[in-house]
């Protein structure tokens, strides 16, 4: 079936969520949780992924809950059946934290599903966790937010011609920064550290900063914090090595930081930068989650900025929430630089958006521009 262009309903209607799980607890907890939520209603809560292909068009979600292991049509062999049906379909993968659910996770994001979210080990686990609960209905409530403000008016159904590709999905069109963001002037130092900052969208973001910035990659470190459980996270660092063609890992607690090397926060610690010897080296701290995330960004960013001052640049891209906005104001206070992504090319607008109302960036920059924009920086140039 070929897509067409849908948009969701308007933003006076509920939130249509289908839930695909064969989990008959999961399916039935996750449904009770969400009638509990103003402005979200469950269409459907079904046990596989054929049924969700087969009566996909009976209920016509607006977001699907897909679940990775299913019998009969797994959740990665769904997820392209579904979004041929609906193109600006919201899909969030489900699945626990094994290495295979990881990777598949992330081959989800790369097929077109919006974001993942981690289940508890067991049944049992996911009645207890407060964290699933939240975090789910977080990302079904902002996920389709972002989708409504950014939905095309709706046009005339046109059929495909015999041969021809469907045309493929519109991208929101670029326009001004909002008027109550004010720039101020890059710092005259060129950066010689990238600490980046990312949420729900980052993996498909990192890879395209990464990959623009190969052409000087070598010549100093990136330090990543991403948003991510355990074992994700491993994942992710091996996706950005492949893309950026650096070494890349997760942090080791007291390694030194070297040029050409990217160093992600693993997940459930907080990733911090330390002067051993005034030696820059990785630093892993387990304390308390900082804005309900560990690892978080604030802490990466505050850090980095004590021991890098004005060498640094900090680089803020789609995610939910304000983590990063604070430890922004701590980069600027050192003399350093910071970059947010624009809300037009972020899946979600929190991070970048929450960082740029709050006056400390330098520019706010479309995805596909903001490595240019660095190497510019690195060369000297300060516009």
């Amino acid at each position: 079936m070929t897509a067409t262009a849908p948009i969701l309903a308007s933003t006076d209607q509920p939130i249509r969520v289908m839930i695909v799980d064969d989990a008959v607890v999961v399916r039935g907890l996750v449904s009770r949780w969400l009638a509990e939520e103003t402005g979200v209603e469950v269409v459907a809560s079904l046990r596989n992924g054929r049924e969700a292909v087969d009566q996909f068009n009976r209920y016509d979600p607006d977001v699907v809950v897909l679940d990775i292991e299913m019998p009969e049509l797994d959740g990665i062999s769904t997820l392209p059946l579904l979004l041929e049906k609906k193109r600006d379909l919201i899909v969030i993968m489900a699945s626990t934290l094994t290495r295979r659910n990881a990777e598949i996770s992330l081959k989800a994001l790369s097929l077109g599903a919006a974001d993942y979210i981690p289940k508890p080990e067991t049944n049992r686990d996911v009645t207890t966790s407060t964290t699933f609960r939240r975090e789910l209905v977080d990302k079904i409530k902002s996920l389709a937010a972002r989708r409504r403000r950014t939905a095309p008016r709706p046009a005339p159904a046109v059929a495909p011609v015999a041969g021809r590709p469907a045309a493929p999905p519109l991208t929101p069109r670029l326009g001004p920064l909002p008027a109550d963001i004010r720039l101020r002037p890059f710092p005259p130092t060129p950066p010689r550290v990238i600490a980046i900052g990312s949420s729900t969208g980052g993996p498909q973001a990192l890879q395209v900063v990464l990959k623009g910035l190969a052409p000087i990659a070598a010549r100093f470190p990136i330090i990543i914090t991403q948003h991510m459980p355990p074992t994700f996270t491993t994942i992710l660092a091996e996706h950005l090595g492949r893309a950026s063609g650096r070494p890349a890992h997760e942090g080791i607690d007291g390694e030194p930081i070297t040029a050409g090397t990217i160093y992600v926060a693993p997940g459930g610690r907080h990733m911090v930068i330390k002067r051993v010897n005034n030696v820059p080296v990785i630093g892993l701290e387990d304390g308390p989650p900082v804005n309900y995330c560990k690892p978080a960004v604030d802490p990466l960013f505050a850090s980095a900025a004590d021991a890098y001052g004005a060498g640094l640049l900090a680089v803020v891209l789609t995610g939910m929430g304000s983590d990063g906005a604070h430890g922004a104001g701590d980069v600027v206070a050192h003399g350093g630089g910071v970059i947010a992504q624009d809300e037009a090319t972020s899946v979600v607008w929190g991070m970048p958006g929450a960082t740029a109302h709050s006056g400390v960036c330098s520019a706010v920059l479309p995805l596909n521009d903001i490595a240019p924009r660095i190497i510019r920086l690195a060369s000297g140039d300060r516009l």
